[in-house]
């Protein structure tokens, strides 16, 4: 039995993280669609506000200048992947003998050199063998995975073309876009090429679960519409340089697929850090600490006789991890308040390399600078029968494993 449509995409649910980190709830990837009709949309959208445009670039453009200038950058990215279906008697296969079924999604992905690199999702790609890539022009041709990363949910394709086919994107700063920036997303949104939308930035540091279970930070979050083939495509400023790349969208408690105006982007500076290591290894090493955290608050501090107001409450240390090694403690005695579950009895984290961290997201910051093999420094409070006292270990990290 073969089977050739475009499946719905699974939902990637952004669940509270370990640690008290508050994320998104009821967010889907936005890779795939339900649809293989291509129809070119033609967009005149209204222009960008001069305010949202950097000094010492020239003057503002307009959303039809921008698609001008970025559509022919910005590709197609169809996926074919084989799926072997469970043993079954039923008809047409008597004898049990396992068939496979053939998947297609279909996403975005923009070109950043003229050596043919382009950028995506990783949940585009995902395990496929055949990706094909087709541009403004109507070319198609097969694009070699290079390299993906499932953690940051990011991947990268090649394609070999001539130079002069090629129309690499500029890629801006993700650090410098604040709340309220105008920004427009061009993608594939359910088969319709390469469509432009327009939006702005609702939020900054936001943080979604990645296809391998962890978080991602610092990612913005916009109203522009998104929708199921958006993935992979640029999230672009009012300069028409990318500044993020278009990955997931909350449906809140509605239940429904398409675009509520939550929409999610994985920020440029992040891409550029994991395509470089992309580039030269095909994969990227990610730190790993070994613990569970959550923040303390001064409610928490005053109802559990904390010694700080200020900190992270490690809640579990992972066995074998560098935590565990340098000696940290885990949480050991559940306490329930008021429904809200506590591991109490772990250290309290205070300052790692020498900064405070209160929030989890600071804490991974840190952590993120560093490489699998480097140490960190980590100063804590202990409480024991004795008394509480103050202590620090260097913590030498891990290697983050990635998806099999």
């Amino acid at each position: 039995m073969r089977k050739e449509s475009l499946p719905a995409a699974g939902a990637l649910f952004l669940a509270a993280l370990a640690g008290g980190t508050v994320a998104v709830v009821g967010a889907w990837l936005v890779g795939t669609g339900d649809h293989t009709t291509t129809v070119r949309e033609v967009v005149q959208p209204p222009t960008f506000s001069p305010s949202n445009v950097s000094q010492g670039k020239g003057g503002p453009m307009t959303v039809r200048d921008i698609y001008k200038l970025d559509a022919p950058g910005v590709v197609q990215v169809t996926t074919t992947t084989k799926v072997h279906l469970p043993q079954t008697d039923w008809f047409g296969n008597p004898f049990g003998i396992p068939d496979t079924e053939v998947q297609r999604s279909l996403g975005s992905g923009f070109v950043i050199d003229k050596a043919g690199l382009i950028v995506t999702n990783y949940h585009v790609v995902g395990n496929a063998k055949d990706v094909n890539v087709s541009f403004s022009n109507s070319d198609s041709m097969t694009a070699e995975i290079i390299g993906r990363d499932p953690a940051t949910d990011l991947a990268l394709l090649k394609v070999r073309a001539s130079s002069r086919a090629l129309k690499p994107l500029d890629l801006g700063n993700s650090d410098s876009v604040q709340v309220g920036d105008q920004v427009a997303a061009i993608g594939n949104p359910l088969g319709y090429d390469r469509s432009i939308t327009l939006g702005i930035v609702s939020a900054l540091h936001r943080s979604l679960t990645s296809p391998q279970g962890t978080p991602i930070d610092r990612v913005i979050q916009t109203d522009a519409a998104l929708n199921h083939g958006n993935s992979g495509g640029p999230l672009l400023n009012a300069e028409g340089q990318v500044v993020g790349v278009s990955s997931a969208i909350s449906t809140g408690d509605t239940g429904a697929q398409g675009n509520i105006g939550i929409g999610f982007a994985i920020p440029i500076n992040t891409v550029r850090d994991v395509v470089a290591e992309l580039k030269t290894q095909g994969h990227v090493d990610h730190p790993y600490l070994g613990i569970v955290t959550r923040p303390v608050t001064v409610a928490m501090a005053r109802i559990f006789n904390l010694p700080v107001d200020r900190g992270l409450l490690v809640e579990s240390v992972a066995p074998g991890s560098g935590a565990e090694r340098a000696g940290l403690h885990g949480g050991s005695d559940q306490v329930v308040v008021e429904g809200e579950s506590y591991q109490l009895g772990g250290d309290v984290i205070t300052k790692v390399d020498g900064t405070s961290v209160p929030t989890v997201e600071g804490l991974r910051e840190i952590v993120a600078r560093h490489k699998p093999g480097e140490s960190v420094s980590i100063e804590y409070f202990r409480v024991s029968a004795s008394g509480t006292e103050h202590g620090s270990a260097d913590v030498k990290l891990g290697r983050q494993s990635p998806l099999p």
